[in-house]
């Protein structure tokens, strides 16, 4: 990993702290940024979750840092899941669980 030249802003306090254990994952400091920021505008009470819209909720004039973020951006999604997976693999441990998908599909 390389090290960032400033310290990426910080959101909600639990958003920082889950998306702390992604950081490194990311190569840049702005594409770290723009994931913070995409969970802290698809956990917002936006009827409808646009890139435009969650610019605006987050307090950007527009949405092209998003776009770039999740056109561009070097980050590994397999490695994304994978940790995800790890991080989910260590809270619930042996504890025995249900899983519910709904009609949506997500």
């Amino acid at each position: 990993m390389v090290t960032p030249r400033r310290p990426a802003a910080p959101t909600l306090k639990f958003i920082d702290e889950y998306c702390q254990n992604y950081q490194d994952l990311f190569s840049q400091v702005r594409n770290y940024e723009a994931f913070k920021l995409l969970h802290l505008g698809l956990l917002s009470e936006l009827p409808r979750k646009s890139l435009p819209k969650i610019a605006r909720a987050v307090g950007l004039s527009n949405s092209q840092s998003l776009h770039h973020f999740l056109r561009d951006s070097t980050w590994s999604s397999q490695a994304f899941t994978q940790r995800r997976l790890q991080l989910i693999l260590q809270l619930i441990g042996e504890t025995e669980i249900i899983l519910c998908i709904d009609e949506t599909g997500d």
